[in-house]
Formats: structure tokens, sequence, C-alpha cells
């Protein structure tokens, strides 16, 4: 057996893993990104309207997801074990439940009006979001075998071919935009419904080039041959990962999308600032998931493999790189608040002073939770590489909504804070988190990976 790897060598090692997950991540942000900005351009009932629908649309999507996320640590383990049948088994049963779960949730993204409606949102905002969803709701199919590919991709270590063909999807979001929303080119002027027509021919158009590499490049793995046949045992393998992991990540950006909608009580205004205060702490939350993926894949080979040193040392690195980054982007948005927001506005916004007053609130807030953030999803990316996920569900349910949500009504309603106490409540809930997942890893998951002999 080889000796420890050092400190640098997994810095290098989580580098080279990891700075092309991020760079996945940031395309794929870029995709909202670029739906924020074109329709804070087009109008601000717009832009709450769309805020509204993609907190609603993710809150599906990333639950969903689970079944991805699932797929990861399980091949980066398979693949530790040189078991290219445990590979293909998880990354197809995958796919399967991915399609089951989109076809169960269509009617919620078809129907969403009144659903709305009962959370009291503006009736115009509830009206235009529920339209923008019948058509980017189809997105979900797409979005779901993406997700289950990209992690199969990952798990094997070919983070490129993630990143190339995200950035390629954000190209074509972007131009498929600019067209539609505003009407450019010859195209017709779609507004709202321009963003929705664009997000589904984005997922469509990644989900094309993701199968042709897999189909290609892999083709020992056979994903696709007599794909329509079960496998039961695996199903349900990946089905009790995936559930706890879609229901971890459901009940944190729960926290987030009943931000938005507290937000939404607000006003139009508040609820647009809010929208780009999070756009924007969500571009450097994407560096460290980027950063948890590669804890994930490294802490499932030191499963498979069995090798607890190098999980420890692992995992004070990547912890490390995490911090480094919250640090940079304290000092990023304290001082550069106004610029930031700006971008999301046109200079002659009647309401840009509004925004731009509310927004630079929001943004200290969310350069205060930036450390505690980083922390609770650098540990949830460890636990999942060891397959650790029902407890740490139990643990982010009781942080997100037992502290956040109630927290965020507590300050931002009762006290009467507004805005400002509505994301002092987001601050509470991840601090909980970070605390809970640090130590449930630290103090009992990590020492259940044993040492193999010399």
């Amino acid at each position: 057996m080889s000796k420890v790897m050092t400190y640098g060598g997994h810095f290098r090692a989580i580098s080279v893993l990891g700075l092309p997950l991020i760079g996945g991540h940031l395309a794929q942000f870029a995709i909202g990104l670029t739906d924020t900005v074109m329709l804070g351009w087009y109008g601000v009932e717009a832009l709450a309207a769309v805020t509204l629908a993609s907190s609603y649309f993710f809150v599906l999507f990333l639950f969903g997801a689970g079944f991805g996320l699932a797929v990861m640590p399980m091949v980066a383990t398979a693949a530790a074990e040189e078991d290219e049948t445990s590979i293909r088994r998880t990354t197809r049963m995958g796919l399967w439940l991915s399609l089951i779960y989109a076809a169960v949730m269509m009617p919620m993204l078809w129907w969403s009006y009144p659903i709305f409606l009962a959370l009291k949102q503006d009736p115009q905002v509830a009206e235009t979001a529920s339209q923008y969803l019948r058509v980017a709701g189809w997105g979900l199919i797409p979005a779901l075998l993406v997700m289950v590919l990209k992690s199969y991709l990952a798990a094997l270590e070919r983070t490129q071919i993630v990143l190339w063909i995200t950035v390629a999807a954000a190209v074509v979001n972007a131009i498929t935009n600019y067209a539609l929303i505003f009407g450019n080119w010859g195209a017709p002027e779609l507004g709202v419904m321009g963003a929705a027509i664009a997000s589904v021919v984005t997922q469509i158009v990644s989900l094309v080039c993701v199968v042709i590499y897999a189909m290609r490049v892999l083709p020992e793995h056979s994903l696709f041959q007599r794909f329509w046949r079960p496998d039961w045992e695996m199903f349900l393998s990946v089905l009790r990962l995936g559930v706890p992991i879609g229901l971890t990540t459901l009940s944190e950006v729960s926290l987030f999308a009943m931000s938005a909608i507290m937000m939404g009580w607000l006003g139009q205004v508040p609820l647009a600032a809010h929208g780009i205060a999070l756009n924007l702490a969500s571009a450097t939350f994407m560096v460290h998931l980027g950063l948890s993926n590669a804890a994930t894949i490294r802490a499932g080979n030191a499963l498979g493999r069995k090798d607890r040193p190098h999980l420890e040392r692992g995992a004070i690195a990547v912890t490390g790189m995490s911090l480094v980054i919250s640090v940079l982007t304290v000092i990023l948005f304290l001082a550069y608040a106004e610029p930031l927001i700006s971008l999301f506005m046109e200079p002659d916004d009647p309401q840009r002073p509004e925004i731009l007053m509310i927004g630079t609130g929001l943004l200290a807030m969310a350069a205060l939770f930036q450390l505690v953030d980083g922390a609770q999803v650098i540990a949830l990316g460890l636990l999942r590489g060891l397959q650790d996920a029902k407890v740490p569900m139990v643990m982010a349910a009781l942080s997100y909504w037992g502290v956040g949500i109630t927290s965020s009504y507590y300050f931002g309603f009762v006290l009467g804070m507004d805005g400002i106490g509505v994301w002092l409540g987001l601050v509470l809930g991840l601090a909980c988190a970070a605390v809970m997942l640090m130590a449930r890893f630290w103090m009992r998951s990590v020492r259940e990976v044993g040492v193999p002999a010399e």
C-alpha cells in the first residue's frame, strides 16, 4: 500500500477534480442568472414572477436530483472496487427513478397557479409564474436525466466533459433567451414565455450531448442496452440512498423557497431585490458545491478502499479550501455590494434606488452566512461519499425548517425586521446545520471507515 497522501497532494487532487465541477456548477448557475438578468431588463414584474416560479421549480427538481446525487458516491465506490457491473446497474436505475419521479411531478408544475394563490402571492405575479411553469416544467425530465449522467461521469473523474457540456448549454440558453425574450434576430417577443422555452431547449441540448458522450466514450458500460429491463435490487439501493439525499436537499432549498415566498408578502420590489441578492449568493455557493461534489467522490473512493487516513486528510483539505473561498466572498459582498446589484438592473429603472437599498442590506446578510453555508455543504458532501444520508436528513430538516424558517418568520414579521429579518433566519438555520453535520462526520461516520492491511 502506498504512503498516506500529503495535504499538498490532497489540495492538488481536489483542485484537479473539483475545478471542472465548480466550473460546471457556475455554468449551470449562469443559465438561471441569464434568465434573471434579461428578465430584470425586461421588467420588475417579469423578474418577480420568474423568481417565484424558479424557486418552486427547483424545490421539485432538487428533490428528484437526490437520485442523481446518490449515483455519484455509489459509482465512485464501485469504481474504487473495480466493479463495472455495479457502475452500470447503479446509473441505469438512477435514470429509471428520475423518469418515474418526473412523471409524478408534472401535474404540480402544470397546475401551480392555485398553489401560488394559497401561498398568498400577488395574483398577477402568480398568473405569470404559472404560465412560465407550464412550459419550463417540461424541462424537468431532461434536467433530472442529465443530473444522473453528470454524476456518473463525475464519479469516474471525467469532470472536464461535465464542465464543457454545461458551458455549451449556458451558451445555448443565453442565445435563445436573447432572441425570444426581446424578439431579437427576427424572433417573436415572448418575454417570460421566451425564457421558459429557452430553459427547455437548453435542458434537451444538455441531455443529447451527455448521452452521446456516454455511449461513444464509455461503451463498455452499455448504459442504454436493454434499458427497459428492471433491476429491482439496485433500484431499491439507489432509492434508499436517493430519497434521504433528496429530502435533505429539499429541506435546504425549501428554506430558500420559503424565504422567497415571505419576501413576496413584502411586495414586488423586495422580492426582486431578494432574487438579485440570492443569485449573487448562489454564484459563490456553486464553488462550495463543486468542492462538496469532489469531497463526495474522494470519500466514496476512500470507502471503497477502506482507507481512513486518506479520508481524514482529504476532509481537512477540502474544508480548508472552502473556508478560504468564504472569506474572499465576505470581502467581495461587503466592499462591492452596489456595483454587483446594479448588474441586474437598467440604469434608468424607476425602482432602482429602492431595490439597491434593500438589496445592499440583504447582501450584507449573505456575506454573514458564507462561512456556515460552505461548511454545511462540505459536510453533506463528505457524508454522502460514505453513503450516510438518513441521520443527516433529520439534522438538515431540524436545522433548515425547525430553526431557519421559524427564525425567518419571527425576525421578519413578528419583530418587524422585514427582509433583513427573513435573511437572518437563513443564517441561523445554515449555522445549525453546519455544526450538526460536521459533528456527525468527525465524531461518528469517519470512524466507521477501516484501514486496509499493509
